[in-house]
């Protein structure tokens, strides 16, 4: 029996008030453990209210603890999933995280090149389980290539200080300041600094400072208590909110903020589902069903969220 595919008068219109959700494609590997890369990323977008466009650019192996080792995907495969979806659908912004490879971060560059207007949130990851000549090329393409179209460039700061001051021998960590000057001079017009530590309260509370920064000094942030749980996938959840508040709109200031705050929420709702470190749950909003609101908080039917269960306490470790 032959299948027709319905003519078009058969498909149902979209409303005009209905607009679609802002898309966001997002370069980034495989990674089976769920944590980062593009599951990650898919489910980061998707809890920010956005539509993910996927695009492979590798296949990483690794479990909750670390990564074992990747699998680069062509660099002309990397072009042609980018370019096939591009001319069906536009997008709002971009997110990179990891490309594979050097030929994988020229390929992404390529695409990237012809669409200058859509804002870039760029993640850098940290490469050292790489070898040690493939990292070095691939951080050299990185800077090159993927920097110039890079609106906020997002990641740890000894990940951005090996990457961007690889040099630097003072007596303290450059400050979020320094490490947007060395970035805007490769074309980064922002970096936002993960992981910066302060020192301890007089309570002796201990806290991390993330910072979004430009060359002329810092513009916002948030700060984060200090726990002894290590968790992965914290960066990558941060740079997809990013550029989804940034597709839809949101201005950058603001979209750092919330962003931060949306991260903080789901490391506080982290669970562990191996032996390894703690997975940000990107959907600790999700309402738990049958506890409707009570009368005059919201909507009739809506559902209210209790407070979602914490991870086990322990240092944020934003990688």
């Amino acid at each position: 029996m032959n299948t027709l595919a319905p003519d078009a008068a058969d498909t149902p219109e979209v409303p005009a008030d209905d607009a679609p959700p802002a898309c966001v494609m997002t370069f980034n590997a495989s990674d089976p453990s769920g944590a980062g890369g593009l599951a990650g990323d898919i489910s980061t977008i998707a809890a920010m209210g956005a539509h993910a466009l996927p695009v492979v650019t590798a296949i990483v192996l690794r479990d909750t603890a670390e990564v074992f080792e990747s699998h680069e995907i062509e660099s002309d495969v990397i072009v042609e999933q980018a370019r096939s979806i591009l001319e069906d659908i536009t997008i709002a912004a971009w997110k990179v995280g990891f490309l594979g490879s050097a030929e994988g971060v020229a390929g992404v560059a390529e695409v990237l090149s012809d669409y200058p207007d859509v804002p870039l949130v760029a993640y850098l990851n940290d490469v050292s389980w790489l070898e040690e000549d493939d990292q070095q090329a691939y951080l050299d393409a990185f800077r090159e290539l993927i920097l110039p179209a890079t609106e906020v460039l997002v990641g740890n700061q000894q990940t951005l200080i090996d990457a961007l001051l690889p040099d630097w021998d003072g007596e303290r960590p450059p400050s979020a300041r320094e490490l947007a000057v060395a970035a805007g001079e490769l074309g980064a017009k922002y970096v936002l600094v993960t992981g910066i530590s302060l020192p301890s309260t007089k309570g002796g509370e201990a806290s991390v400072d993330n910072v979004l920064a430009s060359p002329q000094g810092a513009i916002t942030g948030e700060k984060f208590e200090r726990f002894d749980t290590g968790f992965v996938g914290a960066g990558e959840t941060l740079a997809a909110a990013l550029a989804s508040l940034l597709a839809s709109g949101q201005d950058l200031h603001l979209a750092v903020s919330e962003a931060l705050s949306f991260l903080d929420q789901a490391l506080d709702a982290g669970f562990r589902p191996g032996m390894g470190n703690v997975v940000p749950d990107r959907f600790f909003w999700a309402l738990p069903e049958g506890e409707e609101v009570e009368e005059g908080e919201g909507p009739p039917g809506e559902v209210l969220l209790e407070d979602p269960p914490a991870a086990e306490r322990g240092p944020r470790r934003i990688h």
